[in-house]
């Protein structure tokens, strides 16, 4: 979901909020719970949950052609595993167009 600055006097600039939920199927899920390695998976003791992503982002244009976008997101059981506990990752993006 997102919204156009035009609508408080900066037409450039976008805000936006994405959720996002990933899941892996129950083979998967059993492998990793028994000590199965992946290429970013896998410590050997898998609780399973959702990987539930939030993500909040504003873009702003700086000056012809460059913008910059903060942004912020909060991840839930990352990696699949309930054990791991929740992060914030700050985020800074720069764009430019020339």
């Amino acid at each position: 979901m997102g919204a156009n600055g035009a609508s408080w006097h900066r037409q450039f600039d976008r805000a936006g909020v994405a959720l996002v939920t990933n899941g892996i199927c129950k083979d998967h899920q059993i492998y990793l719970a028994d000590g199965g390695l992946g290429f970013l998976l896998g410590d050997g003791a898998l609780r399973y949950g959702r990987e539930n992503v939030v993500e909040a982002y504003y873009t702003a244009h700086v000056w012809r052609g460059i913008y910059l976008a903060p942004g912020l997101q909060h991840i839930n059981n990352r990696g699949y595993d309930q054990d791991r506990g929740p992060v914030l990752v700050p985020s800074l993006r720069l764009h430019v167009e020339f």
